[in-house]
């Protein structure tokens, strides 16, 4: 089994269609292992997206992700990166194949509804950014 990062981001929630989201996480074959409610401050949403620090989009991606409620969840299966990041399609919505999260939730490149980790190391990171290890429901 492998685990990602999954983030139901702020446009999304503030769309309110959160449980439509997690719906089709779990209709995907998905275990949630942890799941909570946060509002990241602008220096938490910069120290998660450090990696883009230099990147053109960091200030907008950091000032999008602390404007309001977001819900990172802790995703298990097998294949969980890449089926999750297939489930999410493509960052530009306008790109996304139909049946994607971002084809269906995203309104633009910037408030594309979800987050995925892209690579084991990156999902070790990211898990470890929001959830202890007391968050994480073993395995039935």
């Amino acid at each position: 089994m492998e685990r990602t990062l999954a983030i139901i981001k702020p446009d999304a929630v503030a769309a309110g269609v959160v449980g439509k989201i997690l719906s089709r996480v779990e209709a995907a074959g998905f275990t949630i292992r942890a799941l909570k409610l946060v509002h990241l401050s602008k220096r938490q949403a910069e120290g998660f997206y450090q990696v883009h620090r230099e990147r053109p989009f960091f200030q907008d991606l950091t000032t999008f992700m602390s404007s309001g409620p977001a819900v990172p969840l802790l995703l298990e299966r097998e294949n969980a990166i890449a089926a999750w990041r297939e489930l999410m399609g493509a960052t530009n919505p306008a790109q996304a194949a139909e049946g994607t999260l971002r084809k269906e939730f995203a309104t633009d490149i910037e408030k594309n509804a979800v987050h995925g980790s892209d690579s084991p190391a990156t999902a070790a990171y990211e898990i470890a950014f929001f959830f202890s290890a007391l968050d994480v429901c073993p395995r039935d």
